[in-house]
Order: structure tokens, then C-alpha cells, then sequence
């Protein structure tokens, strides 16, 4: 893909974290699968003995070794307005002609992802980026550079609601210029202000503006 004027179009990684901890993620994966496949075959393998042992670890193991394969793999990036998401396979979606640019906050023992789930054309797909991750009073938060060119790719889609969510993530911008605290910063309030007991959930576009229009 390139500009009118002929130039490569920069692509931005949009990993909110490393690939060591990618790594370490995908690791826990796979020994909690083993030790749950292992559990499972064996009850399996009581009534069935050692073939149900290895037909039922192999039913429970192998979905989770793919993911864990596939969480070692996940890598995100932008490129102009097309978010790419590879882990066993590519995803991407253009943000210009996106149908579906949702806030979900997910909080999994107690740490809380603010993410932006894209979906839409050219294939149907949904993709997520995630802006930010917090615990307690800290947490890791995309780049700069990262987040410029999400909220500069926001900004071009045209429609009302992209317009907010690009006002969204320049008001964390400036906080970050500021150098408020985390606490302080609309990312983190934002997931705050979310409501405890789901694991996963997405912020109705009318809160989100509302949440917007409260910032400086």
C-alpha cells in the first residue's frame, strides 16, 4: 500500500507488550494445558482405559497447545489505516471502511486491557488492539508514536463515533505530555469507571463519548 505521492507507508507496531512476556504467556499456556489434558485423560482413562487416556488428553491438550502456539506468535501492527493481527493466522481490517470501532475492557485477575476492537471488510473479521493494561496504580500503555497514528487513523474514518475515539486516545496523549499519573490518565479512568464482575466488555458508544466530552 502507498501514498498518492508514491511513498511507503510507515507501518507502526502496536504490541502493547514484549515478546519476552509474550513468550512467558504462551509458556503458562501450555503447562496449564498438559496438566488440564493430563487431568482430563486420566479420568477418561478409568472408564476407557489407555486409549481414552490419549484420546481424551489429546481432545482437551491440542486446542490448547494451538493456542498457546498462537499467543506466541500474536503480533499487531498498522499500516496507513490497516490494522493486521497475526497469530496462526493474518487478520485485518481497514479502519476507513470498518463497520464495527468498539471500547472493550476486559479484567482478568484484576488486571484490566483497554482494547479497540475493529471489524469489518475486506473480510468480515474482527481484530483487537490493546491500548493499555493496568493494575493497582500502574501498568504499560502503547507508545507515543503507536498512539498518534491510531488516533490520526481514527480521525480520517470520518463518522462521528471514530472522531471520538481519536479524541479519546489524544487526550491520553496529552496526559502523557503532562506526565500525569496513571491514575490520572483517560485510559485508566476509563477502565476504572467500567463495571466490576465481567471478564469482558464493550462500552456503549453514547458512555464513551459522554466520558469523552469530560476531558481537557
Amino acid at each position: 500500500m502507498t501514498e498518492p505521492a508514491g511513498k511507503p507507508v510507515e507501518t507502526v507496531d502496536l504490541d502493547l507488550l514484549d515478546r519476552a512476556t509474550v513468550r512467558k504467556r504462551a509458556r503458562n499456556v501450555v503447562i496449564a494445558g498438559l496438566i488440564v489434558a493430563a487431568a482430563f485423560g486420566g479420568i477418561v482413562g478409568l472408564v476407557a482405559g489407555p486409549l481414552g487416556f490419549a484420546v481424551g488428553s489429546a481432545a482437551v491438550g491440542v486446542p490448547l497447545l494451538l493456542l498457546a502456539y498462537g499467543e506466541s506468535r500474536k503480533t499487531t501492527w498498522l499500516t496507513g489505516s490497516e490494522v493486521s493481527v497475526r497469530a496462526l493466522g493474518t487478520r485485518m481490517v481497514d479502519l476507513r471502511t470498518a463497520d464495527r470501532l468498539d471500547v472493550v475492557i476486559t479484567d482478568v485477575r484484576g488486571m484490566r486491557t483497554v482494547g479497540l476492537l475493529v471489524a469489518g471488510p475486506p473480510k468480515g473479521k474482527a481484530v483487537t488492539v490493546s491500548l493499555a493494561m493496568y493494575a493497582g496504580t500502574g501498568g504499560r500503555e502503547l507508545g507515543v508514536l503507536a498512539l498518534r497514528r491510531i488516533a490520526d487513523s481514527l480521525a480520517s474514518v470520518g463518522s462521528t463515533h471514530a472522531l471520538v475515539l481519536s479524541e479519546l486516545v489524544v487526550a491520553q496523549l496529552r496526559a502523557e505530555a503532562r506526565g500525569d499519573g496513571a491514575a490520572a490518565r483517560p485510559l485508566y479512568r476509563l477502565a476504572s469507571a467500567a463495571p466490576q464482575g465481567r471478564m469482558a466488555q464493550k462500552l456503549h458508544p453514547q458512555a464513551v463519548a459522554g466520558f469523552v466530552t469530560t476531558l481537557e
